[in-house]
């Protein structure tokens, strides 16, 4: 089971095979001390951002509706994370047993209680004379570790050659290099017009002050034509060799984004990011709709206040780049999917940027070795990693060193509109109604639109997926709008604009 938790330090990915639906919440807080035994919670798990609607730890997770994907949600002092390196699941299970556990032969461990107890425990005596135990947040970082937040090396291992340690401790050092070349081909990223306008709109109504963010969904197309793609040979003498033919260079990938998904999220302007991104009951239905429309998640959108000049992007939205980038890749590989921020400068105008992380941060990220800090303009260095940076240590990284530019433009799409209100908005002059769905749809039949040329629309086809049958309708619904040539039956024109409220022709 993978459960999610969303914290104010980024978000963790509770997976174990021991986790199930009989399980407790309380199971929950032990898998997550497994690899974060020191972690001490600001407020307990949730089931909402704000820590109001608490989770019961007695209840079973079948009772709390707590299933394979969910996301829950709590605050941690963020310098009790340090993370355990390379303990195995039965070490990790040990340091999590109870003081009076069996320890097989019948007999309790009371007489070895400094091995069975948490390192990061420590004995005091009280003022009336009495022994206890408590949390000792210093204990994984005194020197006998291996290096901070991590066991002991005679923990992990008895013995240990010069070449074995080095190898080991190499594993912990990033050697910061900044990458120049994005993985976007020349052309770079461009925005459908009409959906990027869209959005930008929505956050103009907050005077940008309100940090939200969506999906881009579009195409990868290869740029073919680019003659510095196209195949090479090495040559001696101008002469080329056979045999030594090679593709220079990776980055041979437009991008098209041809509409927009707005997920839910709600504003937090304490949150990190700015925002808090919230369970979406409606992902697998957009990932279905796009692939039927040969569509697919090429990046993502996001709208931040005004900053000052220089500042791109926050510590937090890095690695959030990062991490996007990476589920996109299946790994810390090269990948063409984007980020597009947009805010509006001094004089009000309204612009858009188009960026890349780096390999080696996506390479940090999936080792947890960044972390958002008190300068949002770095990103800061897990005590357990060390970052050379110009020959020297550094614990702090400016975000743009981790940047890569892409090239932006907009089109206006030849097969898709962006009319239909956007999901998941609050505070917003139209919602998603059958109402306004006869809005868009009654204008068939004139201005030279046709019914299929107002349904294909990306956040309308959305809604109408709670109505219809992903499996049977949905696919020719969107059949009859990638290829104009086949005309859409008659019989859903009707349910549709039954739906709709249409009267006559549509």
């Amino acid at each position: 089971m993978i459960i999610r938790v969303r914290t104010n330090v980024g978000q963790w990915r509770i997976e174990s095979t021991s986790l199930s639906g009989s399980s407790l919440g309380s199971d929950i807080l032990k898998e997550i001390a497994v690899n974060r035994p020191g972690v001490s919670y600001i407020k307990p798990l949730s089931f909402d951002p704000a820590g109001n609607n608490s989770i019961d730890l007695n209840q079973s997770l079948d009772h709390l509706n707590i299933q394979h994907g969910s996301m829950i949600y709590c605050r941690v002092d963020p310098t009790t994370t340090a993370t355990i390196r390379n303990a195995s699941s039965n070490s990790s299970s040990n340091l999590n047993d109870d003081e009076g556990s069996n320890n097989g032969n019948g007999n309790s461990n009371n007489d070895d209680q400094t091995q069975s107890h948490p390192k990061h425990m420590k004995r005091i005596i009280n003022p009336d004379g009495s022994i206890a135990l408590i949390h000792d947040p210093d204990a994984l970082t005194k020197d006998k570790s291996f290096r901070k937040g991590m066991l002991p090396l005679r923990s992990m291992k008895m013995q240990w050659t010069l070449n074995e340690f080095v190898a080991m401790d190499e594993q912990f050092v990033f050697k910061v290099q900044q990458q120049k070349e994005t993985w976007v081909g020349s052309q770079g990223v461009s925005l459908d017009q009409d959906s990027s306008n869209a959005f930008q709109s929505y956050l103009r109504n907050f005077a940008f002050q309100r940090q939200r963010f969506g999906y881009l969904y579009g195409k990868f197309i290869n740029e073919d034509d680019d003659p510095d793609q196209r195949p090479q040979s090495e040559t001696l003498f101008g002469t080329e060799l056979p045999g030594t033919e090679v593709t220079l260079g990776a980055k041979n990938k437009k991008v098209i984004v041809e509409a927009i998904y707005e997920p839910p999220q709600t504003a937090d302007p304490d949150a990190a990011e700015g925002f808090i991104a919230l369970d979406d009951p409606m992902e697998d239905k957009v990932e279905a709709l796009a692939s039927l429309l040969g569509l697919q998640r090429v990046g993502w959108i996001f709208g931040h206040p005004p900053r000052e000049k220089g500042f791109q992007l926050s510590s937090a939205e890095i690695i959030m780049a990062a991490e996007l980038q990476i589920e996109a890749a299946d790994g810390a590989k090269e990948t063409p999917f984007v980020t597009v921020k947009v805010t509006a400068g001094d004089d009000g105008n309204v612009s858009f940027e188009a960026f890349q992380v780096s390999k080696q941060c996506m390479e940090m990220v999936v080792e947890e070795a960044l972390m958002v800090g008190e300068n949002p303009g770095f990103c800061y260095v897990n005590d357990t990693f060390t970052a050379i940076q110009e020959g020297k240590e550094s614990k702090s990284l400016e975000n743009n060193f981790f940047l890569t530019l892409v090239p932006i433009h907009q089109h206006s799409s030849d097969m898709f509109v962006s009319e239909f209100p956007k999901a998941n908005r609050d505070h917003d002059t139209r919602q998603q109604t059958n109402d306004e769905m006869k809005k868009q749809l009654q204008k068939s039949g004139s201005a030279g639109w046709t019914f299929e040329d107002l349904l294909a629309d990306f956040n309308l086809l959305i809604y109408l997926t709670k109505f219809l049958d992903l499996d049977t309708d949905i696919p020719k619904i969107c059949h009859s709008i990638v290829d104009r040539d086949v005309p859409l039956e008659e019989g859903y024109k009707l349910i549709i604009a039954s739906m709709a409220g249409l009267d006559g022709a549509y």
